[in-house]
């Protein structure tokens, strides 16, 4: 269905919910995915990362403000300078891996309100108070960073998430810069047969609550 075409609605004349994703959907993005440590050697390409991007770029932030900036290690000079500032177990798998992404924040995210809020001018609620604007940035730039990670394995990527020493990743990718990294995320093409069991994972009445 495209946007010009009627949409389905119920009995009382209110719009329909959209369907839900099919299992083998749902098994692609969550059920069935994993993180992955060991990679095949297959490239991703750069039309593919802006595939990825698209997507990323849709989901909601707090007042779209979208802080997230994403730098993308392809190339083997670029990847060789990140191995070093990850810990030991991390080392080999951003080596091995096709692509690597830092999952930055931006400090300065205000400054391009202007584009993204075009109606309201919210740049005062952030500039004139910077720990707010920290804490948005790193939540919302944080929820950015899974819709990549979303985004890619609906696309066919696999997804190795894990954490660098941020202070030196910065000084390293980011000098004089108002990004800061989140996370680093291995993409790529994973190994299915390299993958240990999954872990445990909480049951619902352990990690939630119904009021």
């Amino acid at each position: 269905m495209n946007a010009t075409q009627e949409k389905p609605r119920l009995d009382d004349g209110t719009e329909a919910s959209p369907p839900r994703l099919d299992d083998a959907a749902l098994d692609l993005i969550f059920r069935e995915a994993r993180s992955f440590s060991f990679w095949q050697a297959r490239p991703v390409e750069e039309t593919l990362i802006r595939e990825i991007y698209e997507l990323v770029k849709l989901g909601p932030t707090s007042a779209n403000t979208s802080p997230a900036r994403f730098l993308f290690l392809a190339s083997e000079e670029a990847k060789a300078r990140l191995v070093p500032l990850m810990p030991e177990q991390n080392r080999e798998k951003t080596r091995t891996a096709p692509l690597v992404a830092l999952v930055a924040y931006d400090l300065a995210f205000f400054e391009k309100l202007d584009k993204l809020v075009p109606y309201r001018d919210l740049k005062p609620w952030f500039a004139d108070n910077r720990a707010f604007a920290e804490r948005t940035a790193m939540q919302s730039g944080t929820l950015q960073g899974a819709y990549l990670m979303i985004a890619a394995r609906s696309l066919g990527l696999d997804c190795g998430p894990m954490l660098g020493d941020a202070d030196r990743i910065d000084a390293e990718f980011f000098p004089g810069s108002t990004w800061r990294v989140n996370f680093v995320c291995a993409l790529g093409y994973g190994r299915r047969e390299r993958l240990f069991p999954r872990l445990p994972r909480l049951d619902f009445d352990e990690a939630a609550r119904i009021l």
